[in-house]
């Protein structure tokens, strides 16, 4: 981040309160679990804790108030900059505490994590118009959008929290039904991480442009956590993606270190009746059918999409379109 947006002096202030929560006391109780929430949690309105308005004070105060406010925007981004001023306000805080309850989190896990994700959104709309102003490349766009401060911190306090429950690791394209997916196929998307699908059922703004950096930055602390295969589905190819511009690069560098990470695509097609099937080489759809190599996965989804597309299936209908037209520009005949 340039020197003018640098961490926010909150930021300081979070970090003081998480090393200082984390220290044993020794007359705290310990924090229920997911059976159930804690009897305090269990009705009434969200209660504010004690800790949460310190950090809210600091941080609403010092990084939000004057360093956000200096260009006012209407609409959404000012919603933002209320609610980091003001994070119990929010309507989804109760919502989000009970989540993180029933997750296993701490509870000065849950406070830092709120405040950070919502300081973040407040500070997003401003990297995302330095974004297009400065920059060119897409990627360079998409790297600064992501340098937000509070998202880095956000990973630094919830970093342990995006583990898997599952041997392998997976990532996807092409729809949430292909998540949703992997998951039945025995992997661990970030979404199903305690973390992930926390954040997943939440709306936190309206403006998906103030939340998609943050999604970036945990699927890239997600992706550094591999250590063996990482199952990759793709229902659609696009080389300007995050799965692709972002997140198999950064896997790239962790193989690098770690012979045991390797990465197997899946090609996945949505049959007539929208049955999620994978391709095989012979163009047959079957329960799995897995490649080495993006090539060969993109080159077998293409041609299966090309060759046996029925016009008719409308749960294919936007695969077909999009392998199309990315064919047309490349001066592809159809």
């Amino acid at each position: 981040m340039s020197e003018p947006y640098g961490e926010p002096e909150g930021l300081e202030s979070v970090r003081k309160a998480v090393t200082h929560s984390q220290s044993p006391a020794p007359e705290a109780a310990p924090r229920k679990r997911a059976q159930g929430l804690a009897p305090e949690l269990a009705a009434g309105p969200a209660p504010r804790p004690a800790e949460l308005a310190a950090l809210q004070r600091t941080m609403g105060n010092a990084a939000v108030t004057r360093r956000l406010q200096r260009q006012p925007d209407p609409g959404v981004r000012d919603e933002a900059r209320r609610h980091a001023a003001e994070p119990t306000v929010h309507g989804e805080w109760g919502t989000f505490r009970d989540m993180m309850t029933r997750a296993g989190f701490p509870d000065d896990v849950t406070d830092v994590a709120w405040q950070l994700v919502l300081g973040g959104i407040a500070e997003q709309g401003q990297l995302n118009d330095e974004a297009m102003a400065k920059f060119t490349e897409r990627q360079e766009q998409r790297d600064h959008r992501a340098s937000n401060s509070w998202y880095q911190e956000l990973v630094k306090v919830v970093g342990d929290y995006l583990e898997i429950d599952t041997p392998t690791l997976a990532l996807w394209s092409g729809g949430r039904e292909v998540s949703d997916y992997s998951r039945t196929k025995g992997h661990t998307p970030l979404e199903a991480t305690p973390f992930g699908g926390v954040v997943d059922k939440l709306t936190l703004t309206s403006d998906w442009l103030l939340k998609t950096p943050m999604w970036n930055v945990l699927s890239k602390a997600f992706v550094s956590r591999a250590r063996g295969p990482v199952h990759i589905f793709l229902r659609a190819y696009n080389p300007d993606s995050v799965l692709i511009a972002q997140e198999v690069p950064q896997l790239r560098v962790v193989m690098a270190l770690n012979p045991a990470v390797k990465l197997v695509w899946h090609p996945v097609y949505a049959a007539d009746d929208g049955k999620l099937m994978e391709v095989t080489k012979s163009l047959e759809l079957a329960s799995d059918a897995s490649y080495p190599t993006r090539d060969e996965c993109v080159q077998v989804l293409y041609d299966y999409l090309r060759l046996l597309h029925d016009p008719a299936n409308a749960h294919s209908r936007r695969a077909y379109a999009d392998m199309s037209s990315r064919l047309a520009a490349n001066g592809n005949p159809q």
